[in-house]
């Protein structure tokens, strides 16, 4: 497992192919086997391909140049991101009303559901990146209207798929668990 996780990149250039159905659903079901809370399952999902990508894409597009109007070249670069992923997902995770402990803890489930979908990409040959900030559309409103995901819910993750246009084989730097690590 360790070595699983020091392979584990996060991909940002993917190749046309489109990702099977079926590598779609085992994704979607390690996601399943995070742990949560009292068992509230609390996440969902909204797999965008097709016709529903390009909206993210048009949502994407017109959110980055209502944010940043004098910044074109920014705006290009971070729609070349998404312009060839073959694959998104929306990752939610649910609201309990008058809980903000039951909300948080189910903001770390899906956060952990994510990281198992990653893990199983990883084993079926897919990259994968998780996006939060900018064309993630996480911390705005507009991609939550454009998949109908409900006032219970918020965007955890949008989650960029599909088979690397490269193999990444440097080495991920990390700093050691003992410069993190206090023993009590």
């Amino acid at each position: 497992m360790l070595e699983i996780l020091k392979k584990r990149r996060a991909v940002r250039q993917f190749d046309t192919r489109e990702v099977e159905r079926s590598k779609i659903e085992a994704l979607l079901e390690a996601a399943t086997y995070a742990p949560n809370d009292r068992m509230r399952e609390p996440w969902h999902f909204y797999v965008l391909q097709g016709d529903s990508l390009k909206g993210y894409r048009e949502v994407a597009l017109h959110y980055l140049q209502k944010r940043f109007p004098t910044k074109p070249h920014l705006v290009e670069s971070s729609m070349a991101a998404i312009t060839k992923t073959p694959l998104v997902i929306v990752a939610t995770s649910a609201i309990v009303t008058g809980d903000e402990g039951a909300t948080k803890d189910n903001t770390f489930a899906v956060s952990c559901a994510i990281m198992s979908m990653w893990l199983m990409a990883e084993q079926l040959g897919l990259g994968m990146v998780w996006r939060t900030r900018g064309v993630g559309l996480v911390h705005d409103t507009a991609l939550h209207t454009f998949i109908g995901a409900t006032d219970e819910e918020q965007l955890v993750g949008t989650l960029c798929i599909g088979y690397p246009a490269e193999e990444i084989t440097s080495p991920k730097k990390r700093t050691s668990y003992t410069e993190k690590t206090t023993w009590l």
